[in-house]
């Protein structure tokens, strides 16, 4: 805190302190003998405090082993939908807001972040959360019309990752020389799910709600895969229209 100083007319009269320096009172020493003042102490503990900086507030929140692999995968997976085997590990670190040594101590490499983002990809789970919301008193043609939409979805998703990798296919397992299993993992359960959602008008249909499960999805996998419909995918209401009333003119036939 600085001493106000006297403008007033008796200044240049006035005798200089003729007390040493060490022997003065606090409020006659010069500014820079003084002792700080508590409020002054105050501000110079809280100048010398650390403040936090951008680097700071990158720095990763503490968090368990699982969670912190499920945020860098999940932060990680746009970015090989769109740079695939390109991506970088210092792009990965600045999408999870982590710095790159934050990566290699829950994955030993690039490539096993990559493997879990397959799996990832290829988890079933979100898929047959949305089925579970479609409103099953719907009539037919619009609750057909979600199962499709969650499909295209799920593929859609599945098939950007596999092709920005280079697979045309899911990707076989070095260890054992065939498709990743993770590929087919909750398959079944998913047509079940579909097959409930069919039952209450299963007697407007010609086969049963599982078969025609099965048939909604090859379907819809033909009509989305750009490798397969040679991009002229098809819409949510055309899939629709095309597995409830086929492509004859006449319901009857």
């Amino acid at each position: 805190m600085r001493i106000p100083v006297d403008t007033g007319p008796e200044r240049s009269q006035r005798e200089p302190s003729q007390c040493e320096p060490s022997q003065c009172e606090p409020s006659q020493r010069e500014p820079s003998q003084r002792e700080p003042s508590q409020h002054g102490a105050a501000a110079v503990a809280d100048r010398g405090a650390a403040q936090p900086t951008a680097r700071d507030e990158r720095r990763a929140a503490p968090m368990g082993r699982d969670e912190r692999r499920a945020a860098i995968i999940s932060a990680t997976l746009p970015l090989l939908r769109r740079h695939g085997q390109a991506v970088t590990t210092r792009q990965i670190a600045e999408a999870s807001g982590v710095g790159e040594g934050t990566i290699f101590r829950v994955f030993d490499d690039k490539a096993e972040l990559v493997d879990a983002c397959l799996g990832a990809a290829f988890d079933q789970s979100p898929t047959l959360a949305q089925l579970a919301a479609i409103d099953q008193t719907l009539p037919l043609p619009q609750r057909m019309r979600a199962i499709v939409e969650v499909l295209q979805r799920r593929l859609t998703s599945v098939l950007e990752l596999l092709i920005a990798l280079g697979f045309p296919q899911p990707p076989e397992r070095k260890d054992a020389g065939h498709l990743d299993p993770r590929a087919r993992a909750g398959y079944s359960e998913v047509l079940q799910a579909i097959a409930e959602l069919l039952e209450p008008d299963k007697a407007q249909l010609r086969v049963s709600p599982r078969e025609v499960a099965t048939m909604t999805r090859l379907f819809t996998f033909a009509a989305t895969h750009p490798k397969i419909n040679d991009d002229a995918e098809l819409s949510a209401d055309q899939i629709t229209d095309m597995l409830l009333y086929g492509v004859s003119k006449d319901p009857s036939c």
